[in-house]
């Protein structure tokens, strides 16, 4: 199977998953933040940061890093593989995107239809009122606070909480009602985003992943396209 094949056989009537990950991001310029000198911020790993016990104790110092992760991400723009698959969206009568990111980049490109696996960077939540909205405000005030008065955090799903169940069962029915699941640029390890290829895989469906190098859902596909997603996300709707 080639990718010309995956092309040609995508019509309106064709239900496409994506399942992206960092690696959709990188060619913007997005830190993966885990692993490397990424990884730390004051001699500090996200694992330390992102935790609603870290965030009881020192809520300064977690949007401390918040903030200084929106300053990172601010300036990045939507690369060509983002764009790709909302040019898809114009092929494909149904596109749906689980994305492992928080970066907003999906927005910002123009999809319609997306599932925020972890959250977002840019959105806010009131511990007091628990409303949510977007935020992209940067620098944030330190510490940020809802109109209500009640202190804000970020909108994102720290280690220790779980996935939001209306965001999990719409993503487990795109998995398993696709024709056609994409992985883009994620390690394939992360639990349980990682499943949704093995749900779609079982269900039927055609599994292309686009990736530097094979993941943990790689024995999974039906074919494995190697390089930067930039490049090779956009052979999906072109020549």
């Amino acid at each position: 199977m080639e990718l010309k094949n995956i092309r040609e056989s995508i019509t309106y009537k064709t239900r496409v998953t994506v399942l992206s990950g960092a690696g959709i991001s990188a060619p913007s310029g997005v830190p993966t933040f885990r692993g490397g000198a990424d990884s730390l911020w004051e001699n500090m790993r996200p694992e330390e940061l992102a935790t609603p016990q870290a965030f009881s104790a020192d809520p300064e110092k977690v949007w401390r890093w918040y903030d200084w992760r929106r300053g990172l991400l601010e300036p990045c723009k939507p690369n060509a593989a983002h764009y790709a698959l909302v040019e898809l969206e114009n092929i494909a009568g149904n596109v749906t995107i689980i994305t492992q990111n928080v970066d907003g980049l999906h927005q910002l490109a123009g999809s319609t239809n997306l599932m925020e696996f972890h959250g977002s960077i840019w959105v806010t939540r009131c511990l007091k009122c628990n409303e949510e909205k977007i935020n992209r405000t940067v620098p944030l005030p330190i510490i940020p606070e809802c109109e209500c008065g009640g202190m804000l955090r970020p909108g994102v799903v720290w280690f220790g909480e779980g996935i939001n169940p209306g965001i999990m069962q719409a993503s487990i029915e795109a998995s398993s009602n696709c024709d056609l699941f994409l992985v883009i640029g994620t390690s394939g390890l992360v639990h349980p985003a990682a499943g949704m290829a093995h749900i779609a895989k079982d269900s039927g469906a055609t599994v292309v992943e686009f990736n530097l190098e094979p993941g943990g859902v790689s024995s999974h596909t039906d074919l494995f396209v190697t390089g930067s997603a930039d490049l090779t996300v956009p052979q999906l709707i072109s020549e």
